[in-house]
């Protein structure tokens, strides 16, 4: 049990068994894929949800030694709320495969604002934040207009341009969820200034977008969608981003990649998303990996 009352040994929540198209999800674990060639890094993971059969949790230690045996040997695990992000900063110093990444998601924003509630939250990122060297995240915070009406937009601006300050004045990494609100994000990280390092989770936009945010400094970071069939938009934007501004990741338990879209996602998934950029990039396995290994360094303020 950690200082702040967080209990690495359980999750923090489970993910739905029922699937955004409303119907019952496979819910069993996919197998462990052939390894890696060279080590890579998950740049966006959630430890800390469960989903598995009956709701069945994958340990962290049980997901960290699933990733190391495929080539998968450093994670940043994210956290999107309050317990979530505390869960990440006890993880992080629990594990050395991780570092930590602490923000309010923005769908969590508008009902922390309509409670009275955001700014003490927000104080509690920072605090949080600034705990540990292993903090090296802001994250993930940014907007997302699939889940949030009109009514809630203000609020995530607030949350959002909060975070961005926050990253800037800690000399922390910002991860940015970006959900049909493309225009907005760049708008607001122009208006409050991009800082030094800055990573877009879950890349969903088209090349244009993808050239607008490698424009501002950013590293680009695919997860599964890259591998599903109708994500072609977002495999010519994988094309057009430069080698070293591509990153990998899983959003574990979301979005699994094919061939097991719809289960239980985990870092020792990312072999099959490894394998998929590489063919769309036209580059080997091998050098991928060196790229997004150097990238990562890069991206997250150095090894660890």
């Amino acid at each position: 049990m950690g200082a702040d009352g967080v209990e690495v040994g359980r999750p923090t929540r489970e993910r739905a068994a029922v699937g955004e198209d409303g119907r019952s999800r496979d819910r069993s674990r996919p197998a462990v894929p052939d390894p890696l060639p060279i080590s890579v890094v998950d740049a966006h993971c959630h430890l800390d949800i469960a989903d598995g059969e009956d709701g069945a949790w994958l340990s962290p230690a049980e997901a960290i030694r699933l990733a190391a045996a495929v080539g998968v040997t450093r994670i940043v695990q994210v956290g999107c709320d309050l317990p979530g992000a505390q869960w990440a900063v006890e993880a992080a110093a629990q594990y050395p495969n991780l570092i930590a990444g602490v923000a309010l998601h923005p769908n969590e924003a508008p009902t922390l604002k309509e409670t009275g509630e955001l700014d003490h939250a927000l104080a509690e990122i920072e605090r949080l934040a600034s705990s540990s060297d292993k903090v090296r995240v802001i994250g993930e915070t940014g907007l997302d207009y699939f889940r949030t009406g009109a009514d809630g937009k203000a609020a995530q601006h607030e949350s959002f341009a909060a975070h961005i300050q926050l990253a800037k004045r800690l000399d922390k990494t910002l991860m940015i969820h970006d959900r049909d609100a493309h225009d907005d994000v760049l708008r607001i990280l122009d208006r409050e200034g991009v800082p030094d390092r800055l990573v877009m989770h879950c890349f969903s936009g088209d090349t244009e977008f993808a050239r607008e945010c490698v424009n501002r400094g950013a590293y680009l970071s695919f997860a599964g969608v890259v591998t599903f069939k109708n994500a072609q938009s977002l495999r010519d934007a994988l094309a057009v981003t430069p080698l070293d501004r591509i990153l990998v990741e899983t959003d574990a338990p979301y979005l699994t990649p094919s061939p097991h879209r719809g289960k239980p996602n985990a870092s020792y998934l990312i072999p099959h998303t490894v394998r998929k950029m590489a063919d769309v990039l036209n580059i080997s396995v091998p050098e991928l990996c060196t790229a997004l290994n150097n990238n990562a360094n890069h991206a997250f303020g150095g090894p660890w």
